[in-house]
């Protein structure tokens, strides 16, 4: 693989955390990775350029994507402090780690998709990336969930029941729009 993973994280990963990252980025389309440089894993994301930026919590950052500049080409930058939340107590910590793997899919995906329409599609408008970039993540999860579940006791378990429990946050979704509208 041409993406290089470096981990300058402090933070203790779950285990086979390489593991799910070579998984995550296989699953993910050659041609849509390309010139992207590396992946690089830190505690905090500790950019100089957000201090203009009108963001609460810097800490709060879970990935950032470094654009193309000059010579340097582009790559991801992922806080797995943010990930992880190791600050807190240690039951409140249980549920990030359970959900490490997915949130990292998710971030991935969603970097890959901002450099992919950045970078490789021209014919996105500025005002239209944020729901282009939702919609490829959201597709390149699902696929990539679609695979995780093939190979789990738990996917063929509730395989079945996944249509109902997709009418059911389409309702739900629905039903928060309306009611945020009426507000």
């Amino acid at each position: 693989m041409s993406l290089k993973i470096e981990n300058q994280s402090t933070i203790t990963l779950p285990k086979k955390t390489d593991e799910a990252l070579e998984k995550i980025l296989k699953s993910v389309p050659i041609e849509h990775m390309r010139g992207l440089e590396k992946l690089r894993l830190v505690d905090f994301i500790n950019e100089p350029r957000l201090k203009n930026m009108n963001i609460p919590l810097k800490s709060d950052i879970p990935g950032l994507y470094h654009p193309r500049m000059g010579n340097q080409a582009a790559w991801m930058e992922i806080s797995t402090g943010a990930l992880l939340k190791p600050t807190e107590s240690y039951f409140n910590r249980i549920m990030p780690r359970m959900a490490f793997k997915s949130n990292m899919a998710g971030l991935i995906f969603s970097l890959v998709g901002q450099h992919y329409y950045l970078t490789l599609r021209h014919s996105v408008k500025k005002n239209a990336l944020e729901q282009q970039v939702r919609q490829y993540a959201e597709k390149q999860l699902r696929s990539w969930s679609d695979k995780q579940a093939e190979n789990s006791w738990r996917g063929r378990l509730f395989k079945p029941f996944r249509p109902l429990l997709e009418r059911w946050a389409r309702w739900l979704n629905k039903k928060a729009a309306k009611a945020n509208k009426g507000k």
